[in-house]
């Protein structure tokens, strides 16, 4: 039985039962109860430690539309996929940075990021990069097991909304539009042999309890039924993207910051060993603050469009109509410089040794590499 019919079931284990409790309004005082909790958990099981990662985005091609992203099919914007050689320049310059964790993004289109580009990124950058996690539109099992083959040992997918009826809305064209091909997604790269799983929801498009449960249901889950992987979950919040970059947030979905410390602590408490990422698109003071409180990875000086770092691929930009490439009929122009279209945009631009200053400065250790193929090459020896 999958998560999907466990999802159509909707009952509630003890656990999401204590997990809804502590999502519920809190005074100042419980709220605090539950930091403290929280915090001591955190140190018990994974120190005083924070690890770094980056994006690199090598494309922001997409076949899918979704009204909520700057990526999105209809959107004319500046587009742009890497070459090999392009997507080496940008995770040599995160290298130089200190990064040892890369993620490589990627919209959803196979024209573009064709079969093989993948492997082929993870190819030219494991060398040098010990720990390459993909982001990309969803796979079979035996994709998922190539990938792994080369050399990627972790996956992020966000369902972006539990609510059908909000995920229909939201997903008008493209094989995104299919809620529960999606849903089964962790399950798959567990099956082809992903170590590492991040998953999350997009808050903004739904309730944000209804998306908290779910997504804390989903998670309950894969602990029982895919356990020799380890789990990471995030809940970014919506920002301004491509297409509404003049976005507010819906006040009946907005996760406010103190909701959002309650979220974190909720998940700590119930999940002790999950690790909980905060991205830059939450801001400098509530990242900081998060610090303590239950937060293992954050991602620092992140760029959400294709070359962001270098510059790389801006030789190559044109608008995409129908699926098919459309050259420009004269300099681009966009809201960034004559760069590739962001996803969305960030709120903490801090620059990563800015983000490891203020981890010293609390007494954390920036972890920038916790993992090397060396160690299974030694295991297959012995």
């Amino acid at each position: 039985m999958s998560f999907v019919d466990t999802f159509n079931q909707g009952e509630k284990s003890p656990l999401l039962g204590k997990f809804e409790q502590l999502i519920a309004p809190k005074s100042r005082a419980e709220l605090e109860s539950m930091a403290v909790q929280s915090r001591n958990t955190t140190r018990r099981h994974f120190g005083k430690t924070m690890r770094l990662f980056a994006p690199l985005y090598v494309s922001n091609e997409c076949i899918n539309n979704c009204t909520y992203c700057g990526f999105s099919r209809d959107n004319p914007i500046l587009r742009t996929t890497l070459t090999i050689d392009q997507v080496v320049t940008e995770a040599k310059y995160l290298h130089s940075l200190g990064f040892r964790n890369i993620l490589l993004v990627a919209g959803e289109h196979p024209k573009f990021v064709s079969d093989g580009y993948l492997q082929a990124c993870i190819d030219a950058i494991k060398g040098f990069i010990p720990t390459i996690g993909i982001e990309v539109g969803p796979m079979e099992d035996d994709q998922y097991r190539e990938l792994v083959q080369h050399g990627a040992e972790g996956l992020v997918v966000y369902q972006e909304t539990y609510h059908r009826e909000t995920y229909s809305t939201l997903h008008t064209a493209g094989p995104k539009k299919n809620f529960d091909w999606r849903l089964k997604c962790p399950e798959r790269a567990y099956a082809g042999g992903f170590r590492r799983i991040g998953i999350g929801a997009l808050f903004g498009l739904a309730d944000w309890k209804s998306e908290a449960l779910a997504l804390a249901s989903h998670l309950e889950y894969l602990y029982k039924h895919c356990w020799k992987a380890s789990f990471t979950v995030s809940f970014p919040r919506m920002r301004p993207y491509a297409g509404n970059y003049q976005y507010q947030p819906n006040p009946d979905f907005f996760l406010n910051d103190r909701q959002f410390v309650q979220l974190a602590a909720a998940f700590r408490i119930c999940f002790p060993h999950v690790g909980i990422v905060v991205s830059t698109r939450e801001p400098a003071a509530l990242r900081d603050a998060l610090v303590p409180l239950g937060v293992t990875h954050m991602s620092a000086e992140s760029q959400t469009d294709p070359g962001g770092y270098t510059g790389a691929g801006t030789d190559d930009l044109h608008l995409t109509v129908k699926g098919k490439r459309v050259e420009l009929d004269e300099p681009p122009t966009c809201r960034n410089g004559n760069r590739a279209t962001e996803q969305f945009t960030i709120d903490d631009k801090r620059a990563v040794q800015q983000i490891a200053t203020m981890l010293k400065s609390k007494g954390y250790e920036s972890v920038w590499k916790d993992w090397d193929h060396e160690i299974l090459n030694r295991k297959l020896s012995t």
